[in-house]
Parts: C-alpha cells; sequence; structure tokens
C-alpha cells in the first residue's frame, strides 16, 4: 500500500521532496556522486566531511569536499572537529561561501577523526556537545542538523539524551546511525534507539545504517516512526536505490530495475564527470572503487567474472582505455558466466 507519512520532512525553510537521503561518505560523495544520486532520486544530499579547521581547507582534497558548483540546493557542507569556536566559526565561514544547511559530524567512527576527539569521540562528552551545537547555531542563520550515533559503546547509548541536547540547542534535524561507535560498521544496526529518539523529540529524525533495499527502507521508517532514510553504502554502486525507495514509499510496489542500456548510461556519465571534476590522473584511480562497486552489483556475473573484471579494469591507465571497457564490457560483451573476450587490457588495447 502507498504511504500515508505526512507532512514531509522539513529542515528550516527547506521542504524535502521526499524521504531519502544520501549520507555523507567520506571519499565517496563527491559532487559527480552528489550530482548522480540526485538525479537519481535522492531528496538531499550531504557533502563530504570537511575538517573544522580553516587553515587546511588549502589542500586539493579540502578544496574538492567544498566544491558545490553547479549543484542544486539546498547544498549541505558537514563540518568535523572538537572545538566549539572552530566549529562556530567553520560554520559561519562555510555558510558565507554558499552553503544553505551545515550538518555537524558526531557520528563518524573512524579512529583519525575519533582520536582528536572529533566525530563519535564526542558522545563520550555531552556537556561538550551541547557547547558545539550552541556555539554553530548561533553563528549562523542557516539552518543546523546533526548526524550522531546511538552511543559511544553498548553500555553507554546515550543517543536520547544527545538529541534532546540537541533539539534543545538549535538542531533542526537530527540523522542517527543505528549503531555504536565501538560497532563501526560491524553487526547489524538496531533501530530501537532510533525509535525511541523521535518518541523523544520534535525535531525530524532521520534513519541510517543497512538501509539497503526499498523495503528495509519502509520496515525501518514504519518502526521507528523516522521522517525518512539515510542511506550510504546501499548507494555504492546502486545510485538508482533513491527512486526506488521513494516509488515504493509512495506506491506500494516495487520499481522495475534500470535495464542495462541505462546501467551503460549512467556509469558512462559517472565516469565522464570524475574525469572532468579530478582531472585523468586522479579521476582514472577514483572510478576504480566505484566500478567495483558497479560490478558486485551486477546480477547478471558470477563472483569470478566480477573479480576478473574489476582485476582488468583496475589496471587500466587511462580515462579512453576506462571509457572502452565500459562501451565493450557493459554494452555488447558481458555474458552473465564468464568476463568478455573483448575487453581492454591494461595498456588500453584489445585483447587477443
Amino acid at each position: 500500500m502507498p504511504e500515508t507519512r505526512s507532512p514531509l520532512p522539513r529542515i528550516g525553510d527547506h521542504q524535502l521532496p521526499n524521504r531519502v537521503i544520501l549520507a555523507p561518505m567520506a571519499g565517496v560523495t563527491d559532487r559527480p556522486f552528489r550530482q548522480l544520486c540526485r538525479r537519481l532520486g535522492a531528496g538531499l544530499v550531504v557533502g563530504e566531511m570537511v575538517t573544522s579547521d580553516p587553515s587546511l581547507w588549502h589542500t586539493r582534497k579540502s578544496r574538492l569536499r567544498m566544491d558545490h558548483r553547479g549543484e542544486p540546493g539546498p547544498r549541505t557542507v558537514q563540518i568535523a572537529g572538537g572545538d566549539a569556536g572552530m566549529l562556530a566559526e567553520a560554520a559561519r565561514l562555510n555558510a558565507e561561501q554558499g552553503a544553505e544547511i551545515i550538518d555537524i559530524n558526531m557520528g563518524c567512527p573512524a579512529k583519525k577523526v575519533c582520536n582528536k576527539a572529533a566525530g563519535s569521540a564526542l558522545l563520550r562528552d555531552e556537556a561538550l556537545v551541547a557547547e558545539i551545537l550552541e556555539a554553530v547555531v548561533a553563528a549562523v542563520d542557516v539552518p543546523v542538523t546533526l548526524e550522531i550515533r546511538t552511543g559511544w559503546c553498548a553500555d553507554s547509548n546515550n543517543g536520547v539524551r544527545i538529541a534532546r541536547l540537541a533539539e534543545a540547542a538549535g538542531i533542526r534535524a537530527l540523522a542517527v546511525h543505528g549503531r555504536h561507535r565501538q560497532q563501526r560498521y560491524t553487526g547489524d544496526a538496531e533501530y530501537d534507539t532510533i525509535a525511541a529518539i523521535k518518541a523523544a523529540v520534535g525535531i525530524p529524525v532521520f534513519a541510517n545504517g543497512d538501509i539497503d533495499s526499498p523495503q528495509k527502507a519502509a520496515a525501518v521508517l514504519d518502526y521507528t516512526g523516522a521522517d525518512a532514510v539515510m542511506v550510504g553504502r546501499g548507494a555504492q554502486g546502486n545510485p538508482w536505490i533513491f527512486r526506488e525507495i521513494d516509488h515504493y514509499l509512495r506506491h506500494g510496489e516495487r520499481l522495475a530495475p534500470p535495464a542495462e542500456e541505462e546501467r551503460a548510461d549512467v556509469l558512462r556519465d559517472h565516469l565522464e564527470a570524475l574525469h572532468d571534476f579530478y582531472g585523468e590522473h586522479m579521476g582514472v584511480r577514483i572510478a576504480r572503487k566505484h566500478v567495483g562497486w558497479y560490478l558486485a552489483g551486477d546480477s547478471r556475473l558470477t563472483t569470478e567474472t566480477q573479480r576478473d573484471l574489476k582485476a582488468t579494469f583496475n589496471g587500466l591507465e587511462s580515462t579512453a582505455a576506462q571509457h572502452r571497457f565500459i562501451d565493450d564490457c557493459f554494452r555488447h560483451a558481458c555474458p552473465p558466466a564468464a568476463a568478455p573476450p573483448e575487453c581492454v587490457t591494461t595498456k588500453g588495447t584489445r585483447a587477443a
């Protein structure tokens, strides 16, 4: 049955068109991927995490992460750090540069982030959390959102208390990953804490963690009462998941999977956007992980074929060779049980 939830979530003045959001992922949700996911149905996309230290913004990595040129609004910038004043200043500077929503990262479990008392490490210090949230909200006129986990560990499941602090500080929406920090991405996400958070606050709550199908998205929304789902790893190699979830929530039926011609067109467009954005040297290398994810999600291929095709693609060293691979292997010669005989070799010439 079609969904009866209403209304659609709102973040400040920004009314979201649906209930499916692209989660921020370092090294993944760059501008090409955000634009692709938006095109394929994501109601909101969140950029890669940016350090709150402006002295590091001159690096190529930071400049690329802060590049939102040509993107439709609302443009969401996620900042990370452990100092309230520095985070407030980072929020102010990003808002001046065009950010329409500021998102604060208190959910990243990576060691290099947590070791700097940032990301999910902040959940251990509720007083500091409140100080940061209040400082950032006061520093900008745009809405501020927050990303958290359920807590630092199983014995410190303080997500509900953090959510109440967030609402009191003026946070306009809250994304909750259904794992504590020590789980990282292992085990299964749990949704009881997300349901408890939704029941405890009046701001929009977005459920994150293991959302990998339309049916799972609907089940999580029903169970938690959340206002939207946030999709991360489930979108890697499968940007169509956003329109599929949206269609299922609206109409109660599965959308037909993309035709092979569309898969090839989308992959080609994604490849071209990566090369344009990063340049050939970086673009060729960054494309490898994305194509690997596309191959892993191709139901026509055996595990052995996926491995062989990925190895072939990873050996390619030029934009032209990567495009030929897509043309040859995805459109014309990609049988389900064997590697295509016409694939280009690592030097960009056809195999014998």
